[in-house]
């Protein structure tokens, strides 16, 4: 069964999902594949253990602390290439970025490759089921593009600020998909 519940945050409402004990989803509402790729009913379930401790988590997260990402089971919901991505995801440190290069060359390390696709890894960003607490946000275009932000730019901006990145630094895309 799928479990759900809505969080008041900074940022607007968000639905999380859960799926036995491990959170699966963490979507700010209207954001790019909102839901992901749910089909089955949810249940409202607010009280259940592992969301009073996501809620915990977030109001920590939200009030400035830096809260372990390891604090809570995650099982996102993808295939073995973005799980890895995920992954990864998952030790860019707090107040910190990296680029899709990055983390492209880390895929293309670990796979025994010569090079990765970076636009291979942004789809794999852009469809992280559980944002903020998987730090999708964290990841810029090299030269310091905002792109790539299923939740937009604006909310990437604020994330990242909320963390203490200097985003004067960062540029907008004028143009794409990224808007």
């Amino acid at each position: 069964m799928l479990y759900t519940m809505e969080y008041p945050s900074p940022l607007g409402e968000i639905t999380l999902a859960a799926r036995g004990e491990a959170l699966t989803g963490l979507w700010i509402q209207g954001q790019k594949y909102y839901l992901g790729s749910i089909r089955e009913e949810m249940t409202q379930n607010p009280q259940l253990p592992l969301f009073i401790q996501a809620r915990e988590w977030l109001d920590a997260y939200f009030s400035g602390k830096k809260p372990s990402i390891a604090a809570l089971p995650l099982a996102p919901e993808g295939g073995s290439f973005r799980q890895d991505v995920w992954k990864l995801l998952c030790q860019i440190p707090y107040g910190q970025v990296t680029t899709y290069g990055e983390i492209a060359k880390a895929m293309a390390e670990k796979l025994g490759r010569p090079t990765m696709s970076a636009q291979a890894v942004g789809g794999a960003v852009g469809h992280n089921p559980i944002s903020i607490i998987i730090p999708c946000h964290r990841v810029i275009g090299t030269g310091g593009s905002l792109t790539g932000y299923a939740g937009g730019i604006d909310k990437k901006i604020w994330l990242l600020a909320h963390e203490g990145v200097d985003v004067s630094r960062l540029t907008r895309p004028k143009k794409g998909t990224a808007l």
